[in-house]
């Protein structure tokens, strides 16, 4: 176990980097979570946190303070975007709740931050402007040069998202990809949308080579929706901006209901998706990777923050198990590498069931239409029921 005066380095003050924070002071260790920006930016609006999310988030008693500001909603609606024609409902509120133990949220990433970070804040130290600088390895150690100054801990924790700094450090040969997909999100204000769009439901609308999800964030006062597109522009930022028309012209002939809620959003904002090559392994000496600086995955299955969180629990207990930190990463990468990459496989697959064509939308549609929605949600008990 790392010793509490040196503590541990963080890199990232984001989902995954402040889940590890306090779950590390949950065993016992203290850290420093060093991050670039000052936390003013609530971009990235809304979240979704399966049972397995949720499950985690319970350990590091934050259930409660999340779910405060989240949304319950009541089911998972797919539709034909082209027909407009629902094709099953798969239940959540109760059902979810009774089968899991545990609720299935949808809420503001920001909020979701911001309960971090409250709890963050009480337990460990926090930099904000840390921009890292350099990474040297030191006796026993390591040490962490920022624009805030130097930081010295027993090892250094990579959750620095997806064009993570400390990845260069553990895998300097692990170039991201393009994903081929491009997502747009928007948030709308929730008065008088028509159903489903202004109902408390995750509405998933899948069309030719895009799709659009939609869900009730800030206990369902607005509503995030987020449109996922083949191709697009590589290189895209979290701030790029695109016209509802536009837009419009690159979803194709979806049916009239899904295109007038994409023509009520002033501003999408977008973003291209990558995918990373696996790596050989998620750390280095005292250098370890959580989240998506180690396994980014595609959103099909809104499973990155639920990962990163899984990822900080099972982190931390490695830790405060093993005499060393190189032991506990392994231990670490071997309980959570089966379940990532699963993911990452299932979150694949989904998009192309997702953006099918004929004659694959054909089968999609018949083989959803004729499933019930409870057997529906039996099938994602590997996700929602287990998390290392």
């Amino acid at each position: 176990m790392p010793s509490e005066k040196r503590g541990v380095v963080i890199a990232g003050g984001g989902i995954g980097g402040l889940s590890a924070a306090i779950a590390l002071a949950a065993q016992g260790m203290a850290s420093t979570v060093l991050e670039r920006s000052n936390f003013c930016d609530e971009t990235g609006a809304g979240i979704q946190l399966g049972p397995n999310a949720a499950r985690a988030l319970q350990k590091l008693d934050l259930l409660d303070d999340v779910a405060a500001a989240a949304a319950r909603p009541e089911a998972i609606c797919l539709f034909d975007a082209h027909s407009g024609r629902r094709l099953s409902t798969m239940p959540l509120g109760d059902a979810i709740l009774q089968r899991y133990g545990v609720p299935y949220l949808t809420l503001h990433r920001a909020d979701l931050h911001a309960a971090l970070y409250a709890k963050a804040r009480a337990v460990a130290e926090i930099k904000p402007g840390a921009e890292i600088l350099d990474i040297a390895a030191v006796a026993d150690g390591i040490d962490v040069l920022t624009k805030a100054g130097k930081s010295f801990g027993s090892c250094l924790v990579g959750a620095d998202g997806i064009w993570s700094m400390v990845r260069d450090v553990v895998a300097p040969d692990a170039p991201l990809r393009f994903g081929e997909a491009t997502a747009w999100r928007t948030l709308l204000i929730n008065e008088g949308l028509p159903s489903p769009f202004g109902d408390n439901v995750v509405g998933v609308w899948m069309g030719r080579g895009a799709h659009l999800v939609h869900y009730p964030v800030r206990n369902g006062r607005q509503v995030n929706a987020v449109v996922v597109i083949d191709q697009g522009d590589e290189g895209v930022g979290w701030h790029r901006a695109i016209d509802a028309g536009d837009l419009l012209q690159r979803i194709g002939n979806w049916a009239p209901e899904p295109r007038r809620l994409l023509e009520q959003a002033v501003t999408w904002r977008g973003w291209a998706l990558y995918r990373l090559p696996p790596l050989t392994s998620w750390s280095r000496e005292n250098v370890v990777l959580l989240g998506d600086a180690a396994h980014p995955v595609l959103p099909f299955l809104a499973q990155g923050a639920a990962l990163a969180i899984e990822d900080a629990v099972t982190l931390a207990t490695c830790m405060a198990q093993s005499e060393s930190p190189p032991a506990a990463f392994r231990r670490y990468e071997a309980l959570r590498k089966p379940r990532v990459t699963q993911v990452q496989k299932a979150s694949w697959r989904f998009g192309r069931i997702y953006h099918a064509g004929f004659p694959l939308r054909a089968s999609r549609n018949i083989v959803l239409s004729a499933r019930r929605g409870d057997r529906l949600l039996t099938s994602f008990d590997w996700l929602y029921g287990g998390a290392s």
